[in-house]
């Protein structure tokens, strides 16, 4: 379902928007009916508190919902979200907001566009819900766009591998390209291994889809960004089985594709003025017979030989082939997305987005920028004193080390070895959303993608 504002604001209910901090205030200011009302049923002006006035006829006149203390609002994001399953299915425009809601507007707004998501592909969810008129001097076609790169993110991450295998992650970059007018290119099966992408066809040859590395293009002015995205679009850890418990989730595991993919549609849609490039190695880590092997030794396109000490540490694998070719141009800007490690998740949680940067410019720029959208973000390092642990002696690198220690640094300096520029950045993300949130339902969820968008304009000086 599209995620957008109403088109028509012709009979509008009023919506108040009130703190903690001038709830006492605002209340002074209106009818004592409204003030009676608002003490009987207990609003209090907290985060998701929700109070509909009523019309003398018993429908609704207008709402007040809550948005909370500077404290309370530090923890957590979308704090009008919170409000909007408690509102009628009417159209609202804001009537009055409290100073603390200006800095914070559009974030705010596109949370609220967010909260209308729903995955319905396998069961109708749709449901009457609350719309927004958008507010006057608001870019709303901005804030639209990135709400429907958020839904393409989070449609492709909720949809089950056995209908979001390399085939239809490959069609969905068709449609997004078709979409933008621009070009697409497919290396798949067997001709990867005859244009040199060996660790790609290695790690999908075990599938009934064929690996295929997806390279789109678009823009012809300005500096020029490369995204790449891992696109596993499961993931059973190959001969190295997963577990039950641990298998269950791994429809996610190409969300680092998902979310490039959303991200380049914010780009594309509001017509920024560089040169992208996104580049997707799309498989399936399966088991068959021809599945690669642990102790196996990998060539990559780079020349660096990779022993495979866990057939489950795929990841690198496919995206350390596809950085190789987007470091050969030397674009401007190298950002990497994939679901890599579980030991991200363990040294952040699932909200934050911990990210590598080579530049310190590129992690000022980013870690502003994730502030400013509430995209928040964590800035891990490339410890070089590391890296002895990603050479296992026998191949140039071990595509797994022993010891389990720092599993996320040791994944992003192997991934390092790939790109011979300083300009690169990587994102180890989730990519899920494990409970739900106001405007962050369970379920797939795009992660860095926003802050990456406004941290733009800055690390290109466009």
């Amino acid at each position: 379902m599209p995620l957008t504002f109403a088109t028509d604001a012709q009979g509008a209910l009023p919506l108040h928007i009130v703190d903690t901090d001038s709830f006492a205030a605002w209340c002074t200011d209106q009818t004592q009916a409204i003030q009676t009302w608002l003490q009987a049923t207990g609003f209090t002006a907290e985060i998701g508190s929700c109070a509909v006035l009523p019309a003398p006829d018993g429908s609704c006149a207008g709402a007040v919902v809550g948005y909370g203390s500077a404290d309370t609002r530090k923890r957590g994001r979308f704090a009008l979200a919170a409000a909007q399953p408690k509102l009628p299915g009417a159209t609202f425009q804001i009537a009055s907001k409290p100073p603390s809601f200006e800095n914070q507007q559009e974030t705010e707004l596109l949370g609220w566009l967010l909260a209308q998501y729903r995955f319905d592909r396998y069961r109708d969810q749709a449901k009457p819900g609350a719309a927004l008129a958008c507010p006057d001097g608001v870019n709303r076609a901005e804030i639209e766009s990135i709400a429907a790169g958020e839904a393409l993110t989070r449609d492709l991450i909720n949809t089950p591998a056995s209908d979001m295998g390399p085939d239809a992650l490959d069609a969905a970059a068709h449609t997004l390209a078709q979409q933008f007018g621009a070009k697409i290119a497919v290396i798949k099966g067997d001709d990867l291994l005859q244009q040199n992408f060996p660790m790609i066809h290695a790690v999908g040859r075990a599938a009934s889809q064929a690996p295929r590395l997806l390279d789109m293009r678009w823009g012809t002015r300005g500096p020029t960004l490369t995204l790449v995205g891992k696109g596993v679009c499961f993931d059973t850890g190959g001969l190295n089985l997963k577990p039950g418990a641990s298998m269950g989730l791994m429809k996610k595991d190409m969300g680092g594709a998902a979310t490039v993919l959303g991200l380049a549609h914010m780009i594309m849609a509001q017509d920024m003025p560089l040169q992208l490039r996104v580049l997707i190695p799309a498989v399936e880590n399966a088991v068959s017979g021809n599945a690669f092997r642990p102790g196996d030794i990998l060539t990559s396109r780079k020349g660096l030989t990779v022993e495979i000490n866990n057939t489950d540490a795929e990841g690198r694998l496919v995206l350390a082939d596809a950085l190789a070719l987007a470091a050969e141009e030397a674009p401007d800007q190298i950002i990497s997305m994939a679901t890599l490690t579980g030991a991200a998740r363990v040294a952040v949680g699932p909200d934050l987005s911990p990210y590598y940067a080579e530049e310190d410019s590129m992690a000022a720029a980013l870690e502003a920028a994730g502030h400013a959208v509430a995209d928040p973000l964590w800035r891990m390092p490339f410890w070089d004193a590391y890296e002895s642990m990603i050479e296992p002696g026998i191949a140039d690198l071990d595509n797994a080390p022993s010891g389990g220690f720092a599993g996320s640094i040791t994944a992003a300096l192997f991934l390092r070895r790939f790109v011979d520029t300083g300009r690169y950045t990587h994102f180890d993300i989730y990519g899920w959303n494990p409970s739900a949130k106001p405007a962050r339902p369970k379920g797939g969820v795009g992660m860095g993608a926003r802050a990456i968008l406004e941290a733009l304009p800055k690390v290109l000086n466009l």
